[in-house]
């Protein structure tokens, strides 16, 4: 996680835990292409199977700032 030399603390846990579920997912799908196994998805109100040689791995991308709301 890139915190740009903030505390860990300085970033919201919703934020983290998002961030956290990004990763987690990503890393699923390079696993599934990696052994060769499909991923299945929702799209457009159908269930859609995605061969693994057609699966797209891509890093997850977080943008986030920390707001002083909050902060005393």
């Amino acid at each position: 996680m890139k915190t740009k030399n903030r505390k860990l603390s300085d970033i919201p846990l919703e934020v983290r835990a998002e961030e956290a579920l990004k990763k987690a997912v990503a890393d699923t799908i390079a696993d599934h292409k990696r052994t060769g196994d499909p991923i299945v998805i929702w799209r457009d109100g159908k269930v859609v199977k995605i061969p693994a040689d057609q699966i797209e791995v891509r890093e997850p991308q977080t943008n986030y700032s920390v707001s002083s709301r909050g902060k005393k």
